[in-house]
């Protein structure tokens, strides 16, 4: 019998142990495709034409708006005191409508196709991030990859944008290096914007 205890305590002991392996195992990584992307060498490029963009042809596109909306209103108002048929009038008043809502929900709408346009100019760029994220989570026992700032103060989490940089052959700005690497800790780094790669802290509320 006492056998037979010490065989079983044996297994548990084992599998206790292997759990504990496999436990010890897992990661958390922390990292951003859309940050990874904006860090490449030719995103510059990409960033640059998208101001041109947002200047020159959605611009155009939003004072034209305001052109077409200026005009219909113009032209409801003189039918409408021209006693002009019902049906001529509601069309205007149709027309006029369909350009408000767009000149109503503009920044949406421009949102939307700006990023339409940074996803058509950087897909190359996002292509060989991808592809080099692919490589790391492979070869790195992740059990989930979160955003910057999307965890707690002290949790223990790995910066997969340095792997990613590493796969990818490029120098990673030092804002998303981690925190205490000698590049990110030179006093250069003052007038930069906090990495994300180090949260926040809270706030402490005055008594």
């Amino acid at each position: 019998m006492k056998k037979v205890v010490w065989v079983f305590l044996a297994v548990a002991g084992l599998l206790f142990a292997g759990s504990s392996v496999k436990a010890q195992a897992v990661k958390i990584g922390v990292f951003d495709v859309d940050i990874m992307v904006q860090a490449m060498p030719g995103y510059r490029a990409v960033d640059s034409m998208l101001q041109i963009y947002e200047q020159d042809s959605l611009k155009g596109e939003y004072d034209f708006a305001m052109r077409e909306y200026n005009r219909l209103d113009s032209t409801y108002k003189s039918d409408s005191a021209a006693k002009a048929p019902g049906s001529v009038l509601n069309y205007v008043k149709q027309q006029r409508n369909e350009i408000a809502t767009t000149i109503i929900y503009w920044q949406q709408i421009s949102q939307q196709k700006t990023e339409g346009k940074k996803q058509e100019l950087a897909g190359p760029l996002f292509e060989k991030v991808l592809g080099a994220y692919s490589k790391v989570l492979q070869t790195n026992n992740y059990l989930v990859v979160l955003k910057p700032g999307a965890y707690e103060m002290g949790s223990k989490v790995e910066n997969v944008f340095e792997k990613v940089a590493k796969e990818l052959n490029i120098k990673l700005p030092d804002q998303l290096k981690s925190q205490g690497t000698p590049e990110a800790q030179q006093p250069a780094d003052a007038g930069k914007k906090p990495s994300p790669m180090t949260p926040a802290k809270p706030a402490t509320k005055k008594p």
